[in-house]
């Protein structure tokens, strides 16, 4: 798998530029990376994240040295988000239900990707109330499929006129920071390991956050390369969603060692 990784580098770089561009860490365009490559659904989850945490940082201080940050309305978002977050981090989800949900986020990235809305003249703050339970409800989300919630804040943002899409981009990239730490948090205090590789890439993606929030910051138009990239996660998305795990091969190599033995008993069960 180390090398497959390495091969996987080019990939993995260009959607940590694209993705900081906008605010947000990568985590369902590495999903679709991973899926695409054959990695199992129970080792993306945490790879996404500690990769997500990564492109998270340096974005959050790139948008917020530019003077996108809005602390007002990021705060409730994230007070609600993080516990959420933390729970759903850690449950133990089968890889038939994670892999179409899994599915359901990138196809969810690739319709937000396609839609473009104008700023508004008058950014409409939402009420605490509001905000908090916003926050609630996509941290939960965020937990539950390995990302940091950006996929998911970004278009209600935008589509509730809460804010321009600069600043819209700032808070994303610090709730989405926040997030992915609780998220991961939550899996590792589960008992879940968190797989190597995860390490091994760390670096490509940082280096493709610093040129992607810088450029997405300032000046870099990314129209275009949204739609080609919503394209990919459309259709990583639909592989997710209508291709079924095979069965796991020791099971069914345990199910024929019994019916040609039937009368044979667990050594374990001895034990007990």
């Amino acid at each position: 798998m180390t090398s497959d990784l390495f091969i996987l580098a080019i990939p993995l770089f260009v959607v940590a530029v694209l993705y900081s561009s906008v605010g947000h860490a990568g985590a369902s365009g590495y999903v679709a990376v991973l899926a695409l490559s054959g990695m199992a659904a129970a080792e993306i989850k945490p790879v996404a994240l500690v990769w997500n945490v990564g492109v998270a940082v340096v974005a959050t201080a790139q948008f917020a040295r530019a003077g996108f940050f809005s602390w007002r309305l990021f705060w409730p978002l994230a007070l609600a988000s993080v516990p959420m977050a933390y729970v759903a981090g850690g449950w133990r989800i089968p890889g038939e239900i994670l892999k179409p949900l899994l599915g359901v986020v990138l196809i969810f990235s690739a319709v937000r990707l396609f839609w473009k809305l104008p700023d508004p003249d008058r950014p409409r703050f939402p009420s605490r109330a509001v905000a908090l339970a916003t926050g609630g409800l996509l941290g939960g989300l965020a937990g539950m499929t390995g990302t940091g919630g950006g996929i998911f804040l970004t278009p209600v943002m935008l589509f509730r006129r809460w804010a321009i899409t600069r600043q819209v981009a700032a808070v994303s990239a610090a709730f989405v920071l926040v997030n992915s730490l609780s998220g991961l948090a939550g899996h590792w205090q589960s008992g879940q390991p968190i797989p190597r590789s995860a390490l091994w890439l760390a670096p490509v993606v940082m280096a493709g956050g610093v040129i992607g929030s810088t450029l997405g910051s300032r000046r870099w138009p990314v129209r275009t390369l949204h739609l080609i990239l919503a394209v990919v996660l459309l259709a990583a998305g639909l592989k997710l969603c209508l291709l079924r795990p095979p069965a796991p091969p020791a099971a069914s190599a345990a199910t024929n060692k019994e019916s040609a033995h039937p009368g044979r008993g667990h050594p374990a069960s001895k034990e007990n």
